[in-house]
């Protein structure tokens, strides 16, 4: 790391890891949709919180799409990313990866979108940084 972290590039890209233990899940042994949504925002969270370097709140969630389950007993990774950078707002896409720790099978089991927004230190919006080019 450098000597001024301020100059180092700001992130645009979060990975948090899960497992996916018994009280995660429903009756039929699959994850509950809202336990991956507040990953999904949590996620979005942090990486806007770090790419902005102020508070952040959640906006809008949007075009989540659950295209597979996720069982008991997977690992879920879970990857935010910037994808676009409005004046306050920061639009992160979200996808939510299983693995099965035994044979290391991959697969993207959730999608979706997060309108996150900068906060000054009253709670209005403030300026966001543009993304790099």
């Amino acid at each position: 790391m450098s000597e001024h972290p301020s100059a180092e590039p700001r992130p645009t890209e979060a990975r948090l890891l899960h497992m996916v233990f018994p009280d995660h899940t429903n009756h039929l042994g699959t994850l509950f949709g809202g336990q991956a949504l507040a990953w999904m925002d949590m996620s979005a969270f942090i990486v806007a919180s770090r790419y902005a370097r102020s508070t952040v709140v959640t906006a809008r969630s949007e075009q989540v799409d659950f295209n597979l389950p996720i069982h008991k007993g997977d690992l879920v990774e879970v990857v935010a990313r910037i994808v676009k950078v409005g004046r306050s707002s920061m639009h992160v896409d979200v996808d939510v990866i299983t693995e099965d720790l035994l044979s290391g099978d991959r697969k993207l089991c959730t999608r979706g979108h997060f309108v996150m927004i900068a906060l000054d230190p009253l709670g209005r919006p403030t300026q966001a940084p543009p993304l790099p080019t």
